[in-house]
């Protein structure tokens, strides 16, 4: 039986979507890989170093290098130093990168609706300034503000595994309001 060399099912798979002009096909260029748009999740909720984001997402890790390479090249990411003797680096997501929020929160939502598990979601979106509910417009249900990345806070949901990422950090403080 033959095996497919990465390199070879790339080519097979057809991801240079460059001959075609559309925004939605140059954006697949960027996040449309299988890992990407999980790894900017996985960022999103806080795992930001190589070992964890190995770890949480069970991805090889040279798919993984390359894939935070790619999402570094075009600015999605930056590498961040945390430590120095040995080196070692952290990724955030850039400008470019937390614009990528709105298309988290609608596939987080869509999964939600149409693909959850018995108990519920995994992941539960709550604004940090009053703890309501975030809606499907990204607008808080308490206080019908408009929310962005920085104003949502991610905990883990009834449908979280005993191994996510949110139930391995501490639980954030959210201000309530008065």
């Amino acid at each position: 039986m033959m095996q497919l060399t990465s390199a070879r099912m790339e080519t097979m798979l057809g991801n240079d979507y460059s001959e075609q002009t559309c925004s939605v096909a140059s954006a697949l260029e960027v996040v449309g890989e299988r890992w990407s748009l999980l790894i900017v999740r996985d960022i999103f909720l806080g795992v930001r170093r190589f070992e964890a984001l190995q770890k949480d997402l069970g991805i090889a890790r040279n798919v993984l290098q390359t894939r935070l390479t790619r999402l570094v090249e075009h600015g999605v990411l930056e590498k961040r130093l945390y430590k120095v003797r040995p080196p070692r680096y952290q990724y955030a997501l850039t400008e470019k990168g937390l614009d990528l929020w709105p298309t988290i929160v609608a596939l987080l939502q869509w999964g939600d609706k149409h693909a959850a598990t018995p108990a519920g979601p995994p992941v539960v979106l709550e604004h940090r300034g009053c703890g309501g509910a975030i809606d499907e417009h990204r607008i808080c249900a308490r206080c019908s503000e408009r929310l962005g990345p920085r104003d949502a806070l991610a905990k883990a949901g009834p449908g979280a595994g005993p191994r996510s990422p949110l139930r391995e950090r501490p639980a954030p403080r959210v201000a309530r309001a008065a």
